[in-house]
């Protein structure tokens, strides 16, 4: 470690530019922090000549390329970090560094979990804030609505957030003598201000993706030369501002030679020499407002614009005339040439100066000095995230596919009392549909954590972590004093310096994350067994024991756990008795799943020929047209489920196949996908059913076809507690399962029909329910979920609501 280096980064390297640029001039000439060396990380040294220039020279500053061996270096060893973004998911702050993310402008557009983003979006972002021991803060604004709301720091943030003003905004208030730089620097740059008054046009970037953001040049272009040819530009000159993610798609166009600021001279010095701001909703408006200079909003595109992206202050109290056209812009330059600033506008500006600029006097970069290199704290407004007396749960939700752990967990957010706990829920970073599907269910008072990037770590910690999991050794990570290190980096690098009361894997499933849920400091700590779990790891899945290596690494930790949790009493016999060698009987512990009745009935209500209906063709899938035709009167079965070896489509098509030689008037709906699909459709058509059996594959909603059909049937070889069976006791279809453990606890007493796991058995069942001798009773889902998360805050160890727990109690 270097605590003598401050390493430097703003917008991933784009330049030296925004808040860090500030502080790192103010520290460069400050005689206190001589010792103090400098790195900047900078992705074209082309785009940034001058700088360079500036302090080739210099002994203490020196840059590296972004993303080069030597940016990790200066990343890894710098004892002081300042970013006003983020930095890539490689990094994560090691112990002695010092992290402040100044982050780059009071919003006016939503941020963060307010747009309704997958929370892979975010994730990079999240995980940099709770890496950071100082976050900054313009305003209470920023405090309460971007960092605690927006991005869901409340309860969770650990660090301190500095609330002293804007160092960026510092550099703006310029002597005479800076001012008059500042306009040698424009010309150096081909900007021949003439002593024109300057009218500085700087909108944000278009698009959905920070990270691929839309080309609007040639439309900017066109914006500035109809606004230059309708004011004088004998007295005005309209130069233009790019946001920093797009001017690479203005710099190189002709067309803006002599108009186009350049993005290595740092917007706020150019806000310093303009008079008249036009933006649109770009957070440099509120950097504008101190100046007291007239500001205008040009917004062609602000119904779109608000309906996507949304906005934190309606059009009404922006400090400066709202307009949607060149003309009407063009219109209000003019009268306000003539007439100045009107009073309803000066009003406006007032109560946006009082609001958002409380600090913006000139000295804020002295103040975050003082606070963060002095560690001088006092009489400074330095606040921690606000917090309160709920007790904090983590939860992996696993891989958020379409299967019963993933509807399982979704039914569970529901049914917590959030008023008691805060939940944050952790799952690897995916972008497929079906996963983004899921994410969008969960409760929206649930924190969505997406793991984003890789372990560090040399190659060799590696070898031995693989080598262990190979060996379903995975204890080592405790033990061996490397491993040890290697997982706590990775807890540190996804959750920063975040504590939960307690956690819990409820995949169940994978080596990596029963590991790394076991590094959480100071945590009640809890695993969840699905099913029957020696039998799952032993089970063969096309010629292979495909679970048996990852599960025999989970088993391997269990005795680490505080509660091993099944999800019913039966299977909590079953793995307490064939898990015995992994762990002590009083850990096992079981909790039925919840479920959502009021989404199996809304999804019921569903019309499924709209459901089925292609949106841009208008083409109704062939599965439902079948499943429609009024001309069928006979009986339907439904089976939903993913297809796969466990559920044993195939004994059922045989048994469905058994049952139509005596009763032809009946069909099979089968509801899923899966690596089996072809297969199985190749046996049906062997069998000659391809007129009585619907395959529909995956669907979001299975509900409205199972309220469609008259009976549900199962076949699986095993299930943990089967989900799909309490759904259908919901829309009061009666039920045919074959016998597998847990198929007596999915099924109330007197309720249904139980047979032996044979295709014969099965289709006398099914015969059964034709005959009408199987007994059916819709499900009293209220009652059900009631006495289930009872017993879920029992298994994990959650005090009653009546008794607070000691930590929930405890002062943070």
């Amino acid at each position: 470690m270097r605590p003598d280096v401050v390493f430097y980064e703003s917008f991933s390297g784009n330049g030296m530019l925004c808040n860090p640029e500030a502080i790192f001039r103010a520290l460069l000439d400050d005689p206190e922090f001589a010792h103090i060396k400098h790195v900047w990380t900078l992705r074209s040294r082309r785009e940034n000549r001058s700088v360079i220039r500036e302090f080739a020279h210099h002994p203490r500053v020196r840059f590296v390329r972004h993303g080069s061996v030597a940016y990790y270096r200066s990343l890894a060893i710098s004892g002081y970090l300042v970013n006003n973004a983020t930095f890539p998911p490689e990094f994560s702050k090691r112990e002695r560094q010092v992290y402040l993310n100044t982050w780059h402008g009071t919003p006016l557009k939503r941020m963060g979990y307010d747009i309704g983003e997958p929370a892979s979006q975010v994730g990079n972002v999240i995980r940099n804030f709770l890496n950071a021991d100082y976050l900054l803060a313009a305003s209470p604004f920023m405090v309460d609505q971007m960092y605690e709301r927006a991005y869901r720091l409340k309860h969770l943030y650990r660090g301190q957030i500095i609330e002293e003003g804007y160092p960026r905004i510092d550099r703006q208030f310029l002597s005479g003598e800076a001012a008059a730089a500042a306009r040698v620097r424009l010309a150096a740059a081909g900007i021949d201000l003439r002593g024109r008054k300057v009218i500085l046009y700087a909108p944000t970037w278009k698009g959905t993706n920070f990270n691929r953001p839309e080309d609007d040049a040639a439309e900017l272009i066109a914006r500035v030369a109809e606004l230059a040819s309708q004011i004088d530009t004998e007295r005005y000159v309209v130069l233009l501002k790019t946001h920093q993610v797009v001017h690479k798609f203005a710099t190189h166009r002709p067309e803006l030679r002599g108009l186009l600021v350049p993005n290595e001279i740092p917007t706020n010095v150019v806000l310093g020499v303009s008079d008249i701001l036009i933006t649109d909703y770009s957070s440099v408006f509120f950097d504008f407002l101190p100046l007291e200079r007239p500001i205008l909003f040009f917004t062609p595109d602000i119904d779109d614009y608000a309906g996507y992206r949304g906005l934190y202050i309606e059009p009404e109290e922006w400090p400066g005339p709202v307009v949607r056209s060149v003309g009407e812009l063009a219109g209000e330059l003019i009268r306000l040439d003539q007439l100045g600033v009107s009073i309803d506008t000066a009003r406006k500006h007032a109560i946006m100066r009082a609001r958002f600029c409380l600090h913006e006097d000139g000295n804020a970069t002295a103040r975050i000095i003082d606070i963060v290199f002095r560690r001088n704290e006092g009489g400074y407004r330095i606040l921690r995230a606000a917090t309160d007396e709920r007790t904090s749960i983590l939860i992996h939700a696993g891989g958020m596919r379409p299967n019963g752990i993933t509807s399982s967990l979704i039914s569970l957010l529901d049914s917590i009392d959030h008023d008691r706990f805060d939940v944050s829920v952790v799952f690897p970073n995916s972008r497929r549909r079906a996963v983004l599907d899921r994410q969008r269910q969960l409760n929206p008072r649930v924190r969505q954590i997406a793991r984003v990037g890789g372990m560090n770590g040399s190659k060799l910690s590696h070898w031995i972590r693989r080598s262990s999991a190979r060996r379903a050794a995975l204890g080592i990570h405790g033990t061996d004093a490397i491993q040890r290190r290697l997982w706590d980096d990775e807890w540190q690098r996804c959750f920063g310096s975040s504590r939960f009361d307690h956690v819990i894997d409820f995949s169940g499933y994978a080596p990596f994350w029963a590991t790394l849920m076991l590094h959480s400091p100071d945590a009640h700590r809890s695993v969840w067994l699905h099913n029957d779990m020696a039998a799952d790891a032993h089970r063969v899945i096309r010629g292979r024991r495909r679970h048996l290596r990852n599960l025999l690494g989970v088993f391997s930790l269990y005795r680490e756990y505080d509660h091993l949790v099944s999800v019913s009493e039966s299977l909590r016999t079953i793995n307490s008795t064939s898990l015995a060698e992994f762990a002590p009987s009083g850990l096992f512990v079981s909790a039925r799943n919840l479920m959502n009745g009021d989404r199996v009935l809304a999804g019921a209500e569903a019309n499924i020929v709209e459901q089925a209906t292609e949106a841009e063709t208008g083409a109704v899938a062939e599965w439902c047209l079948r499943l429609t035709d009024p001309r069928f009167s006979g009986t339907t079965f439904v089976t939903v489920g993913r297809i796969s070896p466990e559920k044993n489509h195939r004994r059922l098509i045989e048994a469905f196949a058994l049952l139509q030689k005596v009763r032809a008037e009946s069909r099979l709906v089968i509801v899923g996908d899966g690596p089996l699909n072809e297969q199985l459709r190749k046996l049906v058509d062997t069998l000659g059913l391809t007129n009585s059996i619907i395959f529909t594959g995956q669907q979001l909603n299975p509900y409205a076809i199972m309220a469609a059909a008259d009976c549900f049937v199962m076949s699986s070889d095993y299930e943990g507690q089967p989900m799909v069976i309490l759904e259908a006791l919901v829309l009061g279809l009666p039920v045919v399962t074959v016998a597998f453990g847990s198929a007596g606890d999915a099924l109330p007493d007197g309720v249904g029909l139980i047979v032996p796991s044979t295709s014969v058995e099965l289709a006398n069942g099914m015969a059964e329910f034709i005959t009408g001798r199987v007994p059916a009773r819709a499900l009293d889902f209220e009652a059900y979920n009631r006495n289930a998360i009872a017993e879920f805050y029992d298994a994990v160890g959650l005090a009653p609501a009546s008794q607070p727990s000691e930590r929930s109690r405890r002062p943070i």
